[in-house]
């Protein structure tokens, strides 16, 4: 008998014997359901609306495990979340691997396992998916591709045109989490306090805030780029200012030592578990007290607002000692391989 290999081959994609056996005994195993037992080249779906959201990205991050989460539960919360700021409730998940020769079974199967139980918590169902392999050294382990499905929220209007002046601005959680856990991580560099990633899925608490709060007129997830970049993108799309209160800007202080440490701004920093909300100024309270009430929502804050300007839109920093500064779009080279 032929000892199954511990590593992955490139005999692996090559769609025989091994392809079969590694979907069959690695990964269907894990995310097993009717329709992806089906195996075929498309997963048939009975949605219960004609309105649906849909999205796609891919995952590369280094070091595909880190404090708080690993390449897995990243791929699936990022793509849940996508869904959730949209205003849709995530349905189901397709699942692409590209995996590097002699990339270890065993870490592939911790990663399935991290998918499957991310995906069990965040109720989404991963329904079709592919494997390919690549030459050694081409692919860092692993890279992982997900698309997602969610169901449009009834009564939900989300968009930057739908902003006003007057409007605040609220996020869920503390910012700079997940960017300052991995460039830390990556570099070796260890604090007194362990820096924790938020990688997490927002749905339930997105779904509760829409079913709930009339006043939401706009939502994204500061990932790359952070808050800075999310709130330049409000200002280039509703040509209106942003006032940001730093004092109000929740940031975990271990997170902020390690900012200053590096040399990293936290504004500019990734997050994966967090959401930027604008709402309307008589609705912002009530959101406020949802998120609070919700695990991921317990430092949730009130951080500024949204200003009408003769000049040209900004994104304007209170600063704590009561100065001012530009936030800028951030390059785009500070932290990259962060997803």
């Amino acid at each position: 008998m032929t000892a199954k290999p511990e590593r992955i081959l490139l005999a692996h994609g090559g769609g025989g014997q091994l392809t079969r056996q590694l979907i069959r005994d690695h990964i269907v195993p894990r995310f097993r359901n009717d329709t992806l037992s089906e195996l075929a080249d498309a997963a048939c779906l009975m949605l219960s609306s004609n309105a649906i959201c849909f999205t796609t990205d891919s995952y590369v991050v280094k070091p595909l495990f880190f404090h708080g989460g690993d390449i897995g539960k990243l791929a699936v919360c990022g793509t849940v979340n996508d869904l959730a700021v949209s205003g849709s409730r995530p349905l189901v998940l397709s699942l692409a691997l590209i995996i590097e020769e002699g990339f270890e079974l065993a870490l592939l199967e911790r990663i399935l396992r991290s998918i499957s139980d991310a995906a069990r918590s965040n109720n989404v169902s991963i329904v079709t998916g592919d494997t390919k392999t690549v030459e050694q050294g081409s692919a860092d382990g692993i890279f992982i591709n997900t698309a997602g499905i969610g169901v449009k929220l009834p009564n939900v209007e989300l968009g930057l045109g739908r902003i006003r002046a007057g409007d605040k601005v609220l996020v869920n959680g503390t910012m700079g989490d997940h960017g300052m856990t991995i460039v830390s991580q990556r570099e070796g560099i260890r604090f007194e306090s362990q820096l924790e990633s938020d990688c997490a899925g927002l749905a339930e608490l997105t779904c509760n805030l829409f079913a709930n709060v009339p006043g939401i007129r706009f939502m994204r997830d500061p990932t790359r780029g952070g808050l800075a970049a999310t709130l330049n993108e409000v200002v280039e799309g509703s040509r209106f200012s942003v006032e940001v209160h730093e004092a109000e800007v929740p940031v975990r202080p271990e997170v902020q030592v390690a900012a200053d440490m590096l040399g990293f701004d936290v504004l500019n920093a990734a997050n994966e578990g967090k959401f930027v909300a604008v709402v309307s100024s008589d609705s912002a309270d009530a959101c406020l007290r949802i998120c609070r009430d919700h695990p991921l929502g317990r430092n949730a804050g009130i951080i500024g607002e949204i200003i009408e300007t003769r000049d040209t839109p900004l994104v304007e920093l209170r600063t704590k000692i009561g100065g001012r500064r530009i936030v800028q779009m951030p390059y785009g080279r500070e932290l990259p391989r962060i997803c």
